[in-house]
């Protein structure tokens, strides 16, 4: 019987995700409150949230009647409650593992589809709200996006880039077939000199994004033998961020080599995807620019931090020119995230999930904190920096009247423990309950 109750239980949660309804008014009780990530975490909270919107926070646990409506009060006095996290790069269209290569000619934009919506879905089930995803199919991450505006299926709010801009042969490229196949596959957002990249981020506004991607540098994964050093001019890296900010979209750059971070940076650009090999000197650059970092950290964790457990790990399979590029990285992303912490660099949160399985994203706070970040600047990088620079934070990163009801209860504090991060128990996204477990 308890086994039946609890297939029943889960079916009814199922269904209810699938199908969420809007309640008017709702209280939510919380028994530690982190409303604003850096200030000090509050006891016996109401967080009042009509129609989706935080509308007030009141010290005690107030009842059930509202202005015009009876509230529905979610219970969650034993938990503690913070704003919804943000990861600012992810992948929903693929996972690494076996066929990751072969799916680019096997797979239908549909299963393309599905498969986001699992790992979208995947990843809100462990406390992420909000999520950029940087590089995928346009079409299917654009319908997925929207089908969760409008809340058709479950999953995070998703800002969407489209296919990363590139100049022909760069990361963002097709490589590693016969030449009649890259012919067919080459990537939408390819360009080449400054007027053909201002064209190519006009065509990708055009057509969904709400972000522009850019692989400034070579990077690891893409299979050529060509480093991962700048890929793209000066002069084009400026004209693509002129265009970019003059049609009211974040540009980010995915950038290894010292040189790429450095030339995207001096071109206007908002963050830099990876770093992996800023020194010193790149640091200061990024500070008086005032661009941020997405470190992702996380996947070389995953992987292996080792050419020993690379070559055991999950990558093991990469074509040779990829693994080359990979073996080279060890510690370095570690590295980095604390020099650019030590150098007071802004951080924000990404996992680059994808090449580490979705839904593990929460691991990346661990990782920050190994990296010498506080519990509180950990947090700080996940939620209120990751929606400053993302654009986004008139909307969601923080608990406070007038924003989004995205959040989340956690089984005990990560300000006292990080990894408590890793126990999310209730999840709501735009006042809608997605998770509840007690």
């Amino acid at each position: 019987m308890k086994a039946l109750a609890k297939t029943l239980s889960a079916l009814l949660l199922s269904l209810a995700m699938s199908s969420p309804v809007l309640a008017d008014e709702v209280v939510v009780h919380a028994g530690t409150l982190l409303a604003q990530p850096g200030e000090p975490a509050q006891n016996q909270q109401s967080i009042v949230i009509v129609d989706g919107v935080i509308t007030e926070i009141r010290d005690g646990f107030i009842g059930g009647q509202g202005n015009s409506t009876d509230r529905r009060v979610i219970d969650l006095s034993d938990q503690f409650v913070m704003p919804g996290f943000i990861d600012l790069h992810v992948h929903l269209s693929s996972q690494a593992g076996d066929g990751r290569r072969t799916d680019t000619v096997t797979m239908s934009d549909a299963d393309v589809a599905l498969n986001a919506s699992m790992y979208a879905r995947r990843t809100l089930m462990a406390g992420f709200t909000t999520l950029r995803d940087l590089g995928s199919r346009g079409e299917p991450l654009y319908a997925l996006r929207d089908a969760i505006r409008a809340n058709k299926v479950a999953g995070p709010r998703l800002l969407v880039a489209g296919p990363a801009i590139t100049p022909t042969g760069g990361h963002g490229d097709v490589h590693g077939y016969r030449a009649e196949i890259l012919e067919v596959l080459a990537s939408p957002a390819v360009c080449d000199g400054a007027d053909d990249c201002r064209r190519a981020v006009r065509r990708a506004v055009k057509l969904g994004a709400d972000v522009i991607k850019v692989t400034a540098t070579g990077g690891v994964l893409s299979n050529t033998a060509t480093g991962t050093g700048q890929q793209f001019t000066d002069e084009e890296l400026r004209a693509i961020a002129e265009t970019a900010h003059a049609l009211g979209r974040k540009v980010t750059a995915h950038a290894h080599a010292r040189e790429g971070i450095i030339a995207a940076a001096e071109a206007g650009f908002d963050s830099i995807e990876h770093a992996m090999w800023a020194d010193e000197e790149t640091m200061k650059i990024l500070k008086r620019l005032d661009v941020w970092i997405i470190p992702t950290v996380y996947p070389i964790t995953y992987v292996g931090d080792t050419p020993e457990k690379m070559k055991q790990g999950p990558l093991k399979d990469l074509p040779p020119a990829s693994m080359a590029k990979l073996l080279e990285l060890g510690r370095q992303p570690k590295d980095m995230t604390r020099l650019a912490h030590e150098k007071g660099v802004r951080i924000a949160l990404g996992t680059d999930s994808a090449i580490s399985p979705h839904g593990e994203n929460a691991h990346e706070f661990i990782e920050y904190v190994n990296a010498g970040l506080s519990p509180t600047e950990a947090l700080q990088a996940g939620t209120v920096y990751a929606a400053e620079a993302a654009g986004i934070a008139d909307t969601t990163g923080s608990i406070v009247p007038g924003k989004a009801a995205d959040i989340v209860g956690l089984g005990a504090s990560p300000l006292d423990d990080i990894e408590a991060v890793l126990d999310v128990r209730f999840v709501m996204r735009d006042g809608i309950v997605f998770k509840q477990q007690d």
